[in-house]
């Protein structure tokens, strides 16, 4: 896998756990928790990405 389609995937996991999260928070009875872990999972890819972008 190089680089750019490994970023590629990153950018894929990311935009999905957002659109879970924008889900997640416009349900009634949303849990916190989950999405803390979500929002956790979007920021270390995020990371990822940037760093891989670096190198």
């Amino acid at each position: 896998m190089t680089v750019a389609s490994h970023i590629s995937e990153l950018k894929k996991k990311h935009d999905n756990l957002s659109h879970m999260v924008e889900a997640a928070q416009r349900a009634p009875a949303s849990d916190d928790i989950q999405i803390a872990e979500w929002k956790k999972q979007k920021l270390r890819i995020k990371e990822e990405i940037s760093r891989l972008q670096q190198a």
